[in-house]
């Protein structure tokens, strides 16, 4: 089973790295860029993407975990668990670079979200304690 968890932390590092090297990159990371400005009501919607990004992804990931078969062993049912983590992943990913290319007055809220992103690495221990929950 370390091996398959080993597959999904490569899965899960790829994913950080490539939204933190698009924040390097495309985001004018500074000092001013980190503070919010004066928010505008057009703004709202952009505080909304992380909220959104974080209930979704986790409806989405216990609602694929309850495919789980309570009668395999939890390696057989990593499978499972490996799409409801990237599902999860995927939509946090995709809702920090939302925020990048459309807002970038908002970056924190996109460095909010890829911290909490990066806190979602698999390991074992938690695979097992989501698998157990599952079923």
């Amino acid at each position: 089973m370390n091996e398959k968890i080993k597959v999904l932390q490569i899965i899960h590092l790829a994913i950080c790295a490539g939204t933190v090297i698009a924040y390097l990159f495309i985001g004018q990371l500074s000092i001013e860029s980190l503070k919010i400005a004066i928010i505008d009501f057009s703004d709202l919607i952009y505080f909304a993407i992380p909220i959104l990004a974080f209930f979704v992804s986790n409806f989405l990931f216990q609602s694929q975990l309850k495919h789980v078969d309570v009668k395999l062993k939890p390696e057989e049912n990593l499978p499972i668990y490996q799409t409801a983590s990237i599902i999860r992943w995927a939509i946090l990913e995709a809702s920090a670079l939302v925020i990048l290319f459309l807002k970038q007055d908002l970056l924190i809220l996109g460095i909010l979200i890829i911290v909490y992103l990066v806190f979602l690495r698999p390991t074992e221990d938690r695979v097992n304690s989501a698998l157990s929950k599952a079923i």
